[in-house]
């Protein structure tokens, strides 16, 4: 298997179709037909039920495009790198980040890459925790800003001085807006939109001795950023941290603070056990550079 294939294989399962894919690639249709069955013959799988004309992806198919998808990104950032130890410092990093107070922090960071280096271009990604881990375990992210709790025993990871308080984000008119903070009793009064991500929901009900059974949940997310229109239609209250509020800068919302004060850190993590380019060398020095400047 080579990456010419993995790009046959792609095209195929894209256009639904052979020829339209030979086409494409400008092979012939006999050809390509050949490939995709050398290729399910060396997996010992079936890629595609062939109904009449068109192909579609089986189970094991949709497996293998994702796993294709990853492979071909792998390479293409692995010829990266390696121009990179030749040139000048040039390349993409691939940076996720969670919606929270230190991401602003980050983005200022990026801006300071690039004005020192030009040549250097960012893929960021924006998701919750799970989805970054997910992404960092595959290597499609080079690294990670995330929330704690994390399980940061497979990563590196640079502990930030940077702490996010938990919180209600209500309508600015709301019946809650005019609160100095928000009660546990409170909560359990009030329909609610919060982060699907588990190990924050439990962190945070043991922190304030949350039964989360009396909880009135009436929807989960994996970004802030369609909820907080529940929220501004008076559908729900948006439990989470403030910097979700200081990011979007809506002036018809209010955050108001969870009693017993609840924060949050965080973390820049990166897998264990990889190789660093220049590049993310380069990029983790400026983080760290910062942060003992702040620290002086």
């Amino acid at each position: 298997m080579d990456t010419r294939v993995l790009n046959y294989f792609l095209t195929v399962a894209k256009e639904g179709n052979v020829t339209k894919a030979a086409q494409k690639l400008h092979i012939t249709q006999p050809t390509l037909s050949r490939q995709i069955s050398d290729l399910e013959a060396s997996l010992n799988v079936r890629l595609f039920d062939r109904t009449n004309r068109h192909l579609k992806l089986t189970q094991a198919g949709k497996f293998f495009e994702k796993r294709a998808h990853m492979i071909l990104d792998l390479v293409s950032q692995t010829e990266a790198d390696l121009q990179t130890q030749e040139n000048e410092l040039t390349g993409t990093i691939n940076l996720g980040s969670v919606e929270s107070t230190a991401s602003i922090w980050l983005m200022n960071l990026v801006k300071k890459m690039q004005e020192r280096y030009p040549q250097v271009g960012f893929d960021i990604y924006t998701a919750n925790g799970d989805d970054l881990k997910e992404k960092l375990d595959q290597g499609i992210l080079d690294l990670a800003l995330l929330l704690e709790p994390i399980e940061a025993k497979k990563y590196n990871y640079i502990r930030l001085p940077i702490k996010d308080t938990w919180g209600i984000i209500a309508a600015k008119d709301s019946y809650l807006a005019k609160k100095e903070v928000i009660t546990t009793n409170d909560l359990y009064q009030i329909p609610l939109t919060l982060s699907k991500r588990s190990l924050v929901r439990n962190e945070l009900a043991q922190s304030l001795q949350l039964n989360p059974n009396r909880l009135n949940i009436t929807s989960t997310h994996n970004l802030a950023s369609n909820p907080l229109q529940l929220v501004k239609n008076h559908a729900s209250f948006h439990l989470g941290i403030k910097g979700v509020l200081e990011l979007h800068n809506d002036p018809d919302l209010v955050f108001i603070p969870l009693e017993p004060n609840t924060t949050t850190g965080h973390i820049i993590a990166w897998r264990k056990n990889t190789y660093l380019s220049s590049l993310m060398t380069t990029f983790l020095q400026l983080i760290t550079g910062t942060l003992n400047s702040s620290n002086n």
